[in-house]
């Protein structure tokens, strides 16, 4: 079998199946007493180009996928650790990718430096939560609300692509995307489950689904996105990925969803369903071995 045939996600049960890694089912690891890691790499070719990215916004962008990871574990930042390949390039670039990856406001506190013919920053994140919610405490008659617009990185990136003007909101969405610290700190105490959204609010939903066994109701209409998105494409926004927005399930009386978009409901049952106008709506998301 080919990873093409098994997935990303199919690979992580596999190698959880087989005892080869341990707690993969969260946005990060979590040690003792609240002690949070995880780690995300962006690719070039894959997850940016440099004709169309800064090495400030580049450093940004690799520290803001990480910080998001804690925030969905309800984690105050500590530090980054960051490992870089890359060519020989200008010095100045490399310090630019390192004001990018501090301009958040947490140190980089170790790493390694290898030369390669393509870039890539790998980072590893570390912090400390007082509760974890993780993605497995979902229960039916839960809320499920969104911390925000969905839909806009990948309009963003489209854009840049196709060349398009007057969609600067949007591939500022792509480059610089949000690291929701902020709605965490409110989430995360009451919270049956968080997670960010990185591959798509219809596929990421299924990781809680899976985790908490029970039945996700989405209704698209009530989610937010984000402004002008159909003027760059026709892809599903439900689809989308790399928004790092939060998808939390509450208690039906947790008043935190106030300050939140309620966009569906947990049910007894498996999976996800995507509804629109009442219509069951086909699901899809960002898969890295299936694009």
């Amino acid at each position: 079998m080919r990873l093409s045939e098994l997935g990303e996600f199919g690979l992580l049960r596999e190698l959880e199946r087989r005892g080869l890694a341990h707690g993969i089912g969260d946005d990060a690891a979590v040690f003792g007493d609240g002690f949070v890691v995880t780690q995300d790499a962006l690719a070039e070719g894959v997850h940016f180009r440099l004709e169309t990215t800064s090495w400030r916004d580049l450093g940004y962008k690799a520290a803001a996928v990480n910080l998001s990871d804690l925030a969905a574990m309800g984690a105050e930042p500590a530090g980054l650790l960051v490992s870089l390949t890359v060519p020989d390039v200008r010095v100045e670039d490399v310090l630019d990718l390192y004001r990018g990856l501090t301009e958040p406001g947490f140190a980089v506190v170790g790493g390694d430096t290898t030369q390669a013919e393509r870039v890539t920053v790998a980072v590893t994140a570390v912090g400390e939560s007082a509760r974890v919610p993780g993605r497995a405490g979902a229960k039916p008659g839960d809320f499920l609300v969104v911390t925000g617009p969905l839909g806009g990185s990948a309009a963003g990136l489209r854009a840049l692509e196709q060349g398009l003007d007057g969609f600067d909101d949007l591939v500022e969405r792509h480059r610089r995307p949000p690291y929701r610290l902020d709605a965490a700190r409110r989430l995360a105490p009451t919270a049956h489950a968080l997670l960010d959204l990185s591959d798509g609010i219809a596929s990421d939903a299924e990781r809680i689904a899976e985790r908490s066994s029970c039945r996700l109701v989405i209704d698209v209409d009530a989610v937010p996105r984000a402004p002008r998105i159909e003027e760059v494409g026709d892809d599903p926004f439900w689809t989308l990925g790399e928004d790092y927005e939060l998808l939390a399930a509450l208690a039906p009386d947790d008043p935190v969803q106030e300050d939140f978009t309620v966009v569906g409901r947990c049910e007894a049952g498996e999976g996800v369903e995507l509804r629109r106008d009442g219509e069951l709506l086909e699901l899809a998301g960002w898969d890295h071995f299936r694009v």
